[in-house]
C-alpha cells in the first residue's frame, strides 16, 4: 500500500473505517476530500451556507436538509430544487425508493443540469455514481454550480479549497495521489484572468493605445537592464533571442545567471530557443507563469 495513503490517517482505526465506507473496486479510481480537510472552517462555512440556501428555497415545500451527504444522494431534494429555481419539469418520480430508481432519477436530473448550465461532459466534476455514493466533493461542486447559475448573487465564501486524495485500486495495491482542489472561485486567479482579458481587449480593439503600452513596458525594461549597460528600443526584435528576457529576470529576481547556462550571443535558432526555454522555466519555477507559452 502506498505510504502516502497511510499518512493521511493518524490512527489505523480511521483507515479501516475509511476503506470500509469507500469501497474501491479493482481498476477503479476515486477522489476524496482528505480527513485532514474535514474541519476546514471555510469548508464548514460553505456547507452551512448551501444547507441554509436549500432550506430557504424549499421552505414552502416543507423540505429540511441537515446533511449534504445524507440528504441529496437519492435525487429528491435536487429534483425539488431544480423545479423551484429553474422551473424545470423533470420526467421522473418524486420519490425513488430503490437504488435502481435513484440512479435513473439522478441520471435525468444531472443531464438536465448539464444541459441548462451548458456544460460538456469533460467539464463535469460530478457523476451519477459519485452523488449516489454520497461523495461530498462531487456534491459540493454540483451545488455550487447550480447556485452560481440560478442565484449568482448568493454570497458564497471565495477561495474554498480542500486537500484531496485520489485512490486507484491497481493489481499491485492502492495507488494514491494528493492534491488541492478549489470548490469556490479562486479570486486571485480571477483577477489575473481579468488582467489578461484587459490586455487581449487592448491588443484587439485599441491599437492606437498599444503604442503607449509598449512605451511603458520599454521604460520598465530599461529601468532594470539599464543597470547592465543595455538599452532596449524594440520589444519584438530584441526579446526574440531570449537574452534580454533572461537578464531582466535575473535583475528582477536578484540573482546572477551563469554565462555557461545560456548563449549571450546566440548564433542559431536552436541557441535562441535554448535561451527562451530557460527563461520560461525560470518563470515557471518562480510561480510567475501558470499557463503554457510556445517558446518558438
Amino acid at each position: 500500500m502506498d505510504p502516502d495513503f497511510l499518512n493521511v490517517f493518524t490512527q489505523p482505526a480511521a483507515l479501516n473505517q475509511f476503506l470500509a465506507e469507500n469501497v474501491i473496486a479493482q481498476g477503479e479510481k476515486k477522489k476524496f476530500i482528505k480527513p485532514t480537510s474535514s474541519n476546514n472552517p471555510k469548508l464548514e462555512e460553505l456547507k452551512l451556507l448551501l444547507i441554509d440556501w436549500i432550506n430557504t428555497t424549499l421552505k414552502e415545500e416543507h423540505i429540511v436538509v441537515k446533511s449534504l451527504e445524507e440528504d441529496l444522494y437519492d435525487g429528491l431534494v435536487l429534483h425539488h430544487l431544480l423545479e423551484n429555481l429553474g422551473s424545470l419539469k423533470l420526467d421522473v418520480d418524486k420519490i425513488a425508493l430503490t437504488e435502481k430508481k435513484q440512479r435513473q432519477k439522478l441520471s435525468v436530473i444531472l443531464e438536465a443540469v448539464a444541459k441548462r448550465l451548458q456544460l460538456e461532459e469533460s467539464q463535469l466534476k460530478w457523476s451519477v455514481e459519485s452523488i449516489l455514493t454520497k461523495d461530498l466533493l462531487s456534491t459540493l461542486h454540483l451545488l455550487v454550480a447550480i447556485a452560481k447559475h440560478f442565484q449568482p448573487n448568493l454570497a458564497m465564501p471565495p477561495n474554498v479549497q480542500v486537500e484531496t486524495i485520489t485512490i486507484e485500486n491497481t493489481s499491485r495495491g492502492l495507488k494514491t495521489a494528493s492534491g488541492v482542489e478549489y470548490i469556490t472561485e479562486n479570486k486571485e486567479n480571477l483577477e489575473a484572468q481579468s488582467k489578461d482579458d484587459a490586455f487581449d481587449e487592448l491588443f484587439s480593439r485599441a491599437p492606437d493605445k498599444l503604442d503607449a503600452v509598449k512605451k511603458v513596458f520599454l521604460q520598465f525594461v530599461n529601468q532594470h537592464v539599464g543597470k547592465l549597460g543595455l538599452n532596449v528600443k524594440d520589444i519584438e526584435s530584441q526579446f526574440a533571442d531570449g537574452v534580454i528576457l533572461l537578464l531582466l529576470i535575473g535583475q528582477l529576481e536578484g540573482y546572477f545567471l551563469n554565462l555557461r547556462d545560456f548563449f549571450l550571443t546566440p548564433a542559431s535558432t536552436m541557441e535562441m530557443l535554448h535561451n527562451v526555454n530557460l527563461a520560461l522555466d525560470l518563470l515557471t519555477d518562480g510561480g510567475l507563469l501558470n499557463f503554457s507559452v510556445n517558446s518558438e
